[in-house]
């Protein structure tokens, strides 16, 4: 009789446990990487800046003269009411108005008692726009404004006190738009601005309105199509900062159609990557003060975020048969798309909704600027209706 040996007992296979542990870490990482402009850098920029107060500008023994400086192409239609509001404002010193018009038209609907027009001989664009205007101040404070962006009393005001402190280079005026799409953005972009400036900085300039101190100004590249961040790099470059005034505020309409607010904003992406590429050794933190605050603020939430958000909707439709999370995720992107595409429409979304939507609309922005990098569409020079 032969004796049986008890058969060994048979080991779990440790290479599929091995894989989903891999393919989960791979998810956390994508995660990570994707979250970091709209999650973790704010979550870092709440705990960096917790107990600062928003700083307090002083009060200006006697208030400086400005130039307000307002680069406009294809204005004619509303250069007379951006005048206006100029005038309006009340500043209490000394003001001189500029209007860089690089169309006849619109030259010739600026031109009144008091406003100085420069008309190039050809359209150079806007970074070439703001050297002429810049080089044409006489006043050490320049105000930077749109002819489409209508200032909240007293703004003038509010961005000129600042300079009585003189480490401040420029300060960020608010951008509003009239669009309640856009509207859980716009404060969310203000929310870091503050907190920026709390900790010391904000990197948020905008050309709608900001304020800068003229000696602090450099020529800009005209081939350049985000100058405002060009600028905002130069200022932090001789070692000075700049601050957030909620006080001093632009609104203008939104974009009409979603098409056109892609063109602007993929062009706005494509731009800010060609700027921080030229600049890149500010991208260093042993080298920059706002190394920090660019990469979280602007380079990986417009570059390496959204492309990791692209592989790990990837890993959820792959995921989506075997896990809750992958299948609640891949939901989430159908629901926002559904109400993009309703407000590509026109119709009416709820609250919900429209941060879904814009929130969706943005990651495809960055995707879409990224492509226009990549193909060297940058141009400083882009078709533009006329106003």
């Amino acid at each position: 009789m032969v004796a049986q040996h008890p058969t060994p007992e048979r080991r779990a296979d440790p290479v599929p446990r091995l894989r989903r542990r891999h393919r989960a870490a791979a998810a956390v990482a994508l995660g990570g990487v994707a979250s970091v402009g709209h999650l973790l850098y704010p979550a870092w920029l709440a705990l960096a800046s917790r107990g600062n107060p928003a700083p307090i500008p002083p009060e200006p023994r006697q208030w400086p003269g400005i130039t307000v400086l307002v680069p406009a192409y294809r204005e004619a239609g509303i250069i007379g009411a951006k005048l206006d509001d100029v005038e309006r404002n009340g500043y209490p010193g000394d003001l001189q108005v500029i209007v860089v018009a690089d169309d006849p038209e619109t030259a010739a609907a600026a031109r009144r008692e008091g406003v100085e027009v420069i008309e190039p001989s050809a359209r150079g664009g806007k970074a070439a726009a703001l050297n002429r205007g810049f080089a044409a101040a006489d006043q050490q404070i320049v105000v930077m404004t749109d002819a489409n962006a209508m200032l909240a009393d007293g703004s003038l005001q509010a961005l000129a006190r600042w300079f009585a402190d003189p480490s401040v280079g420029a300060v960020a005026g608010e951008k509003l738009v009239n669009d309640g799409h856009e509207g859980a953005y716009w404060r969310f972009e203000s929310w870091l601005k503050q907190r920026e400036s709390a900790r010391g900085s904000t990197i948020g300039l905008v050309g709608e309105l900001a304020a800068v101190r003229r000696e602090c100004f450099r020529p800009l590249p005209v081939d350049i199509a985000v100058d405002d961040l060009w600028l905002a790099l130069d200022v932090f470059e001789q070692g000075r900062r700049i601050v957030y005034e909620p006080a001093a505020a632009a609104r203008e309409d939104a974009s009409p159609t979603l098409a056109e607010d892609w063109e602007r904003r993929t062009r706005v992406v494509s731009g800010a990557l060609d700027v921080l590429t030229r600049r890149r050794r500010l991208l260093d933190p042993r080298r920059s003060p706002v190394a920090i605050e660019l990469w979280g603020h602007r380079l990986l939430r417009q570059s390496a975020g959204p492309a990791a958000h692209v592989l790990l909707l990837g890993w959820a439709l792959v995921a989506a048969r075997r896990s809750r999370i992958a299948r609640a995720f891949v939901l989430g992107h159908l629901l926002a798309g559904q109400a993009l595409a309703r407000q590509a429409r026109g119709r009416s979304l709820s609250a919900a909704e429209r941060v879904a939507a814009q929130a969706l609309f943005l990651q495809l922005v960055a995707l879409g600027g990224m492509r226009r990098y990549l193909k060297r569409d940058r141009p400083a020079l882009w078709p533009k209706l006329e106003r």
